[in-house]
């Protein structure tokens, strides 16, 4: 996906240091969970670091409430952006995209704060 968009609202990164783990390792699901916009987030604890962090349920299998590895790579990272600014969006998932700005930084952005311009 080589789309641009541009942000509608400025939106402010809320983790300093999000969750991240690569496909194979181990998260504990806390059993927590919530519904954003239609979307089904759980919490984890990535085991390698102790890191927590609100995940899309379709990295593991939410019916497991132990330890399990994760199906791929993820990082919560958010981008911080302000309005006006475009950004290329390199992936989107559960209402979110990931989002590069034209100073090479990457990070999730909300879907209602952007417009997408237009794609390639």
């Amino acid at each position: 996906m080589d789309s641009q968009a541009r942000v509608t609202t400025s939106y402010q990164a809320q983790y300093a240091d999000p969750i991240a783990f690569e496909a194979g390792d181990l998260l504990t699901l806390t059993g927590r969970s919530d519904n954003w916009n239609g979307h089904t987030w759980l919490w984890a604890v990535a085991a390698k670091d102790g890191r927590e962090g609100w995940i899309p349920d379709t990295l593991v299998d939410a019916s497991l409430k132990t330890e399990q590895p994760a199906s791929v790579a993820y990082n919560a990272l958010e981008l911080t952006c302000r309005e006006g600014e475009e950004l290329t969006i390199l992936d989107s998932t559960h209402g979110w995209h990931l989002c590069q700005n034209q100073d090479g930084r990457a990070g999730w952005v909300p879907g209602e704060n952007l417009e997408l311009i237009h794609q390639h």
